[in-house]
């Protein structure tokens, strides 16, 4: 275990095994979901179902063992969903020739990791603003987790009102959001695996959810979609908004995450922080190359990965066993389906509260950092997206010190990213 250094970490091979299997088991949704997205699009769905588990495994023990961060690695919601809705049955453009852009924008992505372009951006970052970050993007993790559990439902007169509490599934979500907040109030280590495990039983018990009709099956061949991208076909001048958007969109989702995460582990504050930063984005963007080939959408870092970190994970070993947990997807999907989703979603929550407790070291006597902070935190779950909270929260920030005449605050690389926002919601109204 000298490759993770786990003494200079202050961990061992307990603490991270019990956040690698958390960050498993927030992470293990995205297996059956993207494969319902990107089905939509033309794509075989059993096929998807292996290709994400089998991806997910792989690239995030890459990052592991490349990179020593807990960080998992998959299908980035959202890109998955504008990969289907906004290219293949939207703009009707080929799955194949689709699959051909996500790789160039990768790509493209990739040859920047090698460069100081990333980590340069980030560190550009105020601290004030990169806090604001991880607190957005917990109260993100948090919204999402209450409309899946159906405690947040539409609302044509509102938006967004109170769901039905008395529904079977969501009072399998209530359930287990007290069971967590109870076992994380007792400070019990594995609280997020005991707490989707008690659900779970509950549910099966007193019939809140099927039981499994049968545990093991063999995993279908990814093949049908394997290689089957269309890169020269994707090599259209016309396509190139649409590869910009996938760049710009990864890079800010990989950033803020990697952010908003790190800085609740302080994963990149020591002496080898900025290393492991390079090799984390170098790892996100092979992730997302290695992705494409085999038929998926863009792959980037995962904010469920929070989980683990608040569990105890500071290594990649815990990369590494979240990677290898995902082996068992292949032969005991039925078991893992047969989860209630409500059982899984309550651990968002609490991870929501926790990274949004980042508020609160927040210095809000300085009205940009105060301006910005709020924009990025409202917008996150507002707009339903990451990439969008923070376009808001870097263009406002820079208009408050322009207006106070701060120049010294307004480093290149803020002006950067304030222009990239500014790009980002100009293609998204195009």
């Amino acid at each position: 275990m000298a490759l993770f250094n786990l003494k200079a970490h202050n961990t061992s091979i307990k603490q991270e095994l019990n956040g690698g299997l958390t960050t498993f088991f927030t992470m293990l949704y995205i297996v059956p979901v993207n494969a319902i997205i990107m089905s939509k699009a033309g794509l075989p769905f059993e096929a998807l179902l292996t290709a994400t588990a089998l991806f997910t495994m792989i690239t995030t023990i890459i990052s592991g063992l490349w990179s020593n961060t807990p960080i998992g690695l998959s299908v980035g919601m959202g890109l998955n969903a504008y990969f289907t809705f906004g290219l293949v049955l939207g703009a009707k453009i080929p799955w194949e020739s689709a699959l051909g852009i996500v790789f160039i924008s990768a790509l493209a992505f990739f040859i920047l990791s090698f460069t100081k372009f990333r980590i340069w951006i980030l560190e550009s970052i105020p601290v004030d603003l990169r806090r604001a970050i991880s607190a957005g993007i917990g109260l993100f993790i948090a919204f999402v987790g209450l409309q899946q559990m159906g405690i947040i439902v539409k609302s044509d007169s509102t938006l967004i009102t109170l769901g039905n509490l008395s529904d079977k599934h969501t009072l399998v979500g209530i359930i287990g959001l007290v069971i967590v907040i109870i076992l994380f109030a007792l400070r019990i280590k594995a609280s997020f695996i005991l707490a989707i495990a008690i659900t779970s039983i509950i549910a099966f018990i007193f019939h809140l959810a099927p039981m499994p009709t049968h545990i093991v099956s063999l995993p279908a061949s990814p093949m049908p979609i394997f290689l089957k991208l269309d890169i020269l076909g994707a090599l259209k001048l016309s396509f190139l908004p649409v590869i910009v958007i996938f760049f710009i969109t990864h890079l800010f989702d990989s950033l803020g995450t990697l952010g908003g995460v790190g800085n609740r582990a302080h994963l990149f504050d020591k002496k080898d922080g900025a290393k492991k930063l390079e090799r984390a984005l170098q790892a996100d963007s092979f992730g997302a190359c290695l992705g494409s080939l085999g038929g998926l959408s863009t792959i980037t870092v995962f904010a469920e990965s929070a989980s683990g970190v608040e569990a105890g994970a500071r290594t990649g070993l815990a990369a590494v066993f979240t990677g290898l947990c995902f082996i068992a997807t292949f032969f005991f999907m039925p078991l893992f389906q047969a989860l209630p989703a409500n059982a899984i979603y309550p651990v968002l929550i609490m991870v929501g509260i926790l990274m949004f407790s980042e508020l609160g070291k927040i210095g809000f006597d300085d009205i940009a950092a105060n301006i910005a902070g709020f924009a990025a935190v409202v917008m996150m779950p507002l707009t339903y997206s990451i990439t969008n909270g923070l376009a808001f929260g870097f263009i406002s920030y820079v208009i408050v010190k322009l207006v106070k005449r701060e120049w010294k605050a307004l480093n290149l690389g803020i002006l950067v990213l304030t222009a990239i926002s500014i790009l980002i919601l100009v293609l998204h109204q195009s």
